[in-house]
């Protein structure tokens, strides 16, 4: 069997054990992300942006089980004061949320949205993932805009007076979950999106962002400490002028990960930041790939962005960074920003990164650096000379290490119980 028809093949094989909403405002997004996925097919090795991470095991209709974890800590974020809205294994869960009411918001579940023939959703469903399918084909994302029966949908007209918490909660060893939040920020509007949890054993999440003109949205994402669980998630994220987005993400423990995200800044003085702080440990008989992939459209003038990711990796886990910055003829006064980073705590662990550049216009200021090494030696014997054992001395430089990725969440506060958390699992080591 040739490649096309492999890939073609496993397709429809896959496609054959889903079933699709059919009715509601979404039903013709879902059916041209249908149309969308035919063509494409899902994603193989041998596709040039999934030749550092295996797509296979979300190829299969079989769920690889996910053992359930024993979370002993509280939840992340519970210290503050938030609109929790709770989903069980891709399910949403009225009892263990709060009332969806809160002044500057409008919170409407992607179930009730299907069951509407008219919604403000329906104007970007499945828009911004079709765009986002541009230069390069994301394939799982078509397949999640199809197929997701659960989510949000999240209209901001003022500005909260708490953020909205989204907490994914894991039950079931073998549960398949597909999500699809929607969030559009009016002019002006400004609100904060957490969130937390492994969500399933499985997990294909997808997050459509429309931000207007002057509107703003900070988001901050700790993805669940299940060392079992797989996950692809997918952000596309459209920015209006003197708009802001600034997006950070932690990463502890599961078999594989990889998130997508694909931001186009469209008005003048806009600006993107998106961040990443990742800590895998491949220990004993489990694995750990992570894999961010990011790509930074700038279609318009004086408009900035930042892509900080680091990643710490020992006992033969593996790191992978895709971004790339794309500049468009026009977009001039242009500020892209890129890092990539890799801590090696050992010899076995690897980086792969594939940091990329294509400017087209003159008056631009882009960089991008990527780099991979060791605990500074002469960091560490500094810190062991002055009576600091060589494990929590190893973890005080890893801190140090994540620091600039955890310094681009804006509110010190919510920067604080990540470090905190970090801290913790560090001198835990799981």
């Amino acid at each position: 069997m040739g490649a096309p028809d492999r890939r073609q093949a496993l397709t429809e094989a896959l496609l054959d054990t889903l079933e699709m909403p059919t009715s509601g405002c979404t039903e013709v997004a879902r059916q041209a992300a249908l149309a969308r996925v035919r063509a494409m097919g899902l994603a193989q090795r041998r596709d040039e942006y999934w030749k550092y991470t295996r797509p296979d095991t979300f190829l299969s209709a079989d769920v690889p089980p996910a053992a359930l974890f024993d979370n002993e800590e509280g939840l992340l974020f519970d210290a503050f004061d938030r609109l929790k809205i709770v989903f069980v294994d891709g399910v949403f869960d009225a009892d263990a949320s709060d009332d969806l009411a809160l002044e500057g918001v409008r919170i409407d579940r992607l179930e009730d949205i299907c069951c509407t023939d008219i919604h403000w959703a329906n104007e970007i469903y499945g828009v911004l993932e079709t765009r986002g399918q541009t230069p390069v084909a994301r394939p799982f994302a078509a397949l999640n805009t199809a197929y997701a029966r659960d989510g949000v949908a999240i209209h901001v007209t003022g500005r909260p007076s708490k953020p909205i918490s989204l907490i994914y909660i894991h039950k079931s060893e073998a549960s398949d979950v597909i999500l699809h939040n929607v969030v559009r920020v009016e002019p002006g509007a400004e609100v904060t999106l957490l969130e937390n949890g492994p969500a399933g054993a499985r997990l294909n999440k997808c997050a459509e962002i429309d931000i207007a003109d002057g509107g703003t949205l900070h988001h901050v994402r700790a993805q669940g400490r299940d060392p079992e669980r797989r996950a692809i998630t997918s952000m596309f994220v459209r920015l209006g002028e003197k708009s802001t987005f600034k997006s950070f993400t932690m990463t502890v423990n599961g078999v594989l990960t990889r998130n997508e995200c694909v931001i186009e800044l469209t008005g003048d003085n806009a600006v993107a930041h998106v961040a990443g702080a990742c800590v895998g440990d491949g220990a004993g008989d489990r694995d750990f790939h992570h894999d961010d992939t990011v790509f930074i459209t700038h279609d318009a003038l004086n408009c900035e962005s930042r892509q900080v990711f680091k990643k710490v990796l020992r006992n033969g886990a593996t790191g992978v960074f895709q971004g790339k910055i794309l500049v468009k003829d026009g977009a001039q006064k242009t500020d892209g920003y890129q890092l990539s980073q890799a801590l090696m705590l050992d010899d076995d662990s690897q980086f792969l990164a594939k940091p990329e550049l294509e400017i087209y216009a003159d008056d631009v200021i882009c960089s991008h650096g990527s780099t991979t090494g060791a605990i500074d030696e002469d960091a560490l014997f500094y810190l062991r000379s002055r009576g600091v054992p060589e494990g929590p001395a190893t973890d005080l430089l890893t801190l140090a290490f994540l620091a600039e990725a955890v310094d681009e969440i804006e509110d010190k506060a919510l920067a604080g119980d990540i470090v905190s958390r970090l801290e913790n699992w560090l001198t835990r080591r799981n």
